[in-house]
């Protein structure tokens, strides 16, 4: 983040001297200055000369020694270390060290003065290499490599020519730098750039500065150089964070223009960093036209224990301006909540949070909420719940918040809230040891208990104090015991029995008025009840076909039928109801059941007495596999093939039920998969479209009367089946709600644009064969057909939808996201998607090109988030209809 502005810069700054040299007697002599660009003259030095070469050494410091140092120096050379005894002068030559405290300084050549206690380290020329083993100066966690540096213990500050280091991301190169301490440095001629580059891609280039290691820099004139080539783009002061950890700041926005809007500015704002486990974001819009919005947004973690998210959003948006003809306002929110908890910190308790809930136009009115599963699907849904499992107990708890809301007739369902306590199945009559042999031994009962209190409501009263006025409170209890036992070894005989009682606080109760003419209905508060029960039994078996083949790679095919016959008896429950004087003729009543407004429903009101027939079809194969090491593969040919039908024997009519037929499998590796139904009804409709109690086929039709079918197929394509080195790009628009990307990824507004796996790679040069280059692709393709037609009418549904990824070279990318409807003969929502990856830079361009939905966006900018604000981005609201 850079923030610009006009000041004074280096008031402290240093000056050069005659010689060259910073004018700072305190700190340097000229004559050390000098020794940088000339070696030691004299054959006395080499008298002197230390034979204990590539040993490491303590320094003797003279008893006439000016300055004392406080701790010991260690040195280290590689091919001498010559001492000077006349003018205390030390040499190291070729791979030499220095430490001292926290301090290491390695160069090819070191110059220490023993009589002021200062060094000076250079490289060495080697013919063949040039100028070699610069110096390294490392102190703490900074760690920088220059051509040069003079070094005083004593102070501790530095001289430093042509330095370059790392410097929390951010790269810097500075021509001529001073170390005043070691929180302090100046710098002239300075270079900032995130690009790892030897050449890099763009820098920021800082005539003066301030550099506070870990902390900050502050910049005085600053002019953005791309490419080694300057733009007229120049700060007259810059300050650039350098921190590793959150710092709060200024967001800058974007910007752009609508024709109903007219000129904005979206997602400007502030980031607070409160501390290392929350954050809070708050943004705001603004348009020329009067419209304008909000939205506070925050992170938190609890490393081990849970994270998650929070956002609040709202807008109001105004189209046109007011007093034509053409003026609309609308007002919308959105509350969004993420909360999930590890696992590892309390295995026997869970707390989770979905929450998606507001206005039911804010996704399809919002300027700056593209989130397309949400402004295609008709549906939100949240959910707040909290589980906890009894150790040593079967039982287990959940209690929860639920709220369902349908976008188009606004109307939203809520518990608040439902409380659920599950027993998991016991076996009372199980042997203390052993398996369990016989039905009494394998005898289950589960137990569960549910209490909701149910709300309906509509957008207009949501929030409000009318929305509690019809609300329900019910409590449903079920029982259920089952067993099972083998039958003449290959049949299994299930029998099952449930039982299930409702609690309700009010009932209704309706009345005939005399005067009126009419039935009035009144809502009677008390403890009412009803209770059901029912009883059944299955019998199923398996029959196994081989089909063997002595030649080619299959070798077996194994057809598994899975026939099922059941039995169910519910009594009839109709005693609960009561009748209603339905007009003036006290001899015509109606049956209406006091229950019937009941979350949990009302009783039966009709013996069942019925017989399912069901069949289930597995067909697998066994191939050889080419390894002859190897075991053979198993694949599946066929999932299922299911058939079922049931037959109401207490029913005076209509005693069949339609037959459902499902089918489903997969091909080549899981990569197809296609899934059918069909529902065929045997019996006849009459001229209304309504069923009759005659046969199809006696009515001059065929045996069946097909009601329903669908076929839904989807597959995914990609370069890596044909060739597995050539690894195809990942699904980026992938996400929870839609997992293949079939409708496009969300056009993000905002700064965050960038995953934490594009920062990593973000400056990594890509290896390109420029003449056998590859080219990744990923292709999903979903098709979905279904056919209804209950009565005389028929409907379709016919629709095709696809997206894919393609590198045209390993830095462009191309994306798409389309359908097309086949009935309504138009393509659906389209979005294409183009990126360029500019190594230390990226290009993104986002576009809708129809539709109701129609926009762009427009970024490129610089990848690090250090300098997440040297962008340019621009989009194009969609034009919405309030």
């Amino acid at each position: 983040m850079i923030f610009i502005g006009f000041s004074p810069l280096m008031s402290n700054a240093t000056t050069l001297d005659s010689n060259n040299s910073f004018v700072n007697n305190k700190l340097f002599s000229k004559n050390t200055v000098f020794a940088l660009f000339q070696q030691e003259e004299g054959q006395e030095q080499k008298k002197e000369e230390n034979n204990e070469n590539s040993e490491q050494e303590t320094v003797e410091i003279p008893k006439d020694s000016t300055t004392i140092l406080t701790d010991i120096v260690d040195r280290y050379a590689e091919e001498s270390i010559i001492t000077n005894r006349r003018t205390n002068i030390t040499t190291l030559y070729n791979k030499a060290k220095i430490q001292y405290q926290d301090i290491t300084i390695e160069a090819g050549k070191i110059i220490i003065n023993n009589n002021t206690n200062e060094i000076t380290a250079t490289g060495i020329f080697i013919d063949s290499l040039g100028y070699t083993q610069a110096p390294i100066f490392k102190q703490g966690s900074e760690e920088s490599v220059q051509d040069s540096i003079i070094f005083n213990f004593d102070t501790k500050a530095a001289l430093i020519f042509n330095t370059s280091s790392d410097r929390d991301g951010i790269l810097t190169y500075s021509e001529r730098t001073k170390k005043v301490n070691d929180s302090t440095y100046y710098a002239k001629n300075l270079r900032a750039t995130t690009s790892k580059k030897k050449n890099p891609d763009y820098y920021i280039k800082v005539y003066n500065a301030k550099v506070i290691p870990g902390k900050k820099i502050i910049a005085g004139l600053t002019n953005l150089v791309i490419a080694d080539v300057p733009t007229p783009v120049f700060i007259p002061f810059a300050y650039i964070p350098l921190t590793q950890e959150r710092s709060s700041g200024i967001i800058i926005p974007t910007w752009g223009d609508s024709n109903q809007q007219g000129y904005f500015f979206q997602n400007g704002g502030y980031y607070f960093a409160i501390n290392d486990y929350l954050d809070l974001t708050l943004l705001g819009d603004i348009y020329t036209n009067g419209s304008w919005g909000f939205r506070a947004q925050s992170n938190y973690v609890v490393r081990y224990k849970f994270r998650g998210n929070f956002s609040f959003d709202y807008e109001n948006l105004k189209t046109s301006l007011k007093g034509l003809s053409d003026y609309t306002e609308a007002t919308n929110y959105n509350i969004r909540w993420s909360h999930s908890q590890d696992q590892k910190s309390s295995p026997n308790s869970r707390f989770s949070a979905s929450v998606n809930l507001g206005s039911s136009q804010y996704y399809r009115q919002s300027l700056n909420e593209l989130n397309n599963n949400n402004f295609l699907m008709n549906t939100l849904s949240s959910s707040i719940s909290y589980y906890r499992k009894f150790v040593g107990t079967p039982f287990n708890m959940t209690a929860s918040l639920t709220q369902n809301q349908n976008t188009n007739t606004e109307a939203i369902s809520l518990t608040l809230p439902a409380l659920q306590i599950n027993m998991d199945q016991i076996f009372p009559f199980e042997p203390k040891s052993g398996s369990k042999t016989n039905a009494l031994h394998k005898l289950g009962v589960t137990y569960s208990f549910r209490g909701e209190n149910r709300i309906n409501t509509t957008d207009e009263f949501f929030f409000k104090k009318e929305m509690w006025d019809d609300a329900k409170f019910g409590i449903q209890q079920d029982v259920n015991i089952k067993t099972n036992m083998k039958v003449l070894n290959y049949f299994t005989f299930s029998p099952r029995a449930s039982y299930k009682e409702v609690w309700y606080f009010d009932e209704i109760q309706k009345t005939y008025d005399p005067t009126l003419n009419e039935v009035t209905t009144d809502t009677i508060k008390g403890f009412t009840s009803f209770r059901e029960y029912s009883a059944g039994a299955s019998l199923s078996t398996k029959v196994y076909g081989t089909f063997r083949f002595k030649k080619g790679k299959i070798k077996a095919i194994r057809h598994t039928i899975t026939p099922t016959i059941s039995y169910t008896y519910r009594p009839d429950f109709s005693f609960y109801n009561e009748t209603v004087q339905t007009n003036n003729n006290p001899v015509i009543y109606d049956e209406y059941s006091p229950f019937q407004n009941g979350i949990f429903g009302s009783p039966s009101t009709s013996l069942s007495n019925s017989i399912g027939i069901s069949v289930n079809n597995n067909v697998e194969a066994k191939v050889a596999s080419k390894n002859p090491d190897e075991e053979d593969k198993k694949i599946t040919l066929l999932n299922n093939l299911s058939m079922s039908t049931s037959y109401n024997i207490a029913a005076d009519s209509l005693r069949w039920s339609p037959l459902s037929m499902n089918a489903g499998t997969n091909f080549f590796d899981n990569k197809v998969t296609l899934n059918m139904n069909a529902t065929f009804d045997p019996y006849a409709i009459n001229v209304d479209g309504r069923r009759i109690d005659k046969f199809n086929i006696d009515n001059g039709g065929s045996l069946f009367r097909l009601t329903g079918a669908g076929l839904n197929t989807s597959f995914s394509l990609s370069s890596d089946m044909f060739n597995p080195e050539n690894k195809s790009p990942k699904n980026s628009q992938e996400n929870f709600n839609d997992p293949d990307g079939l409708f496009g990824g969300n056009l993000n507004t905002s700064n965050q644009i960038f995953d934490e796996e594009e920062e990593e790679e973000e400056d990594n040069e890509k290896k390109v064969d420029l003449y056998n280059s590859k080219i990744p692709w990923r292709l999903s393709i979903n098709y979905s057909f279904n056919y209804s037609k209950p009565g005389r009418e028929a409907n379709t549904n016919n629709t095709l939808q696809f997206n894919g990824d393609i590198e045209l070279t390993p830095k462009w990318g191309v994306g798409f996201s389309s359908g097309y409807d086949f009935e309504n003969k138009g393509f659906s929502y389209t979005q294409l998607r183009f990126s360029r990856d500019l190594d230390s830079w990226k290009f993104n361009f986002n576009w809708v090109p129809f539709g109701t939905n129609r926009t762009y966006y427009f970024f490129i900018g610089v990848k690090s988030s250090v300098l997440s604000d040297l962008k340019y981005d621009k989009n194009q609201p969609p034009e919405r209809i309030f």
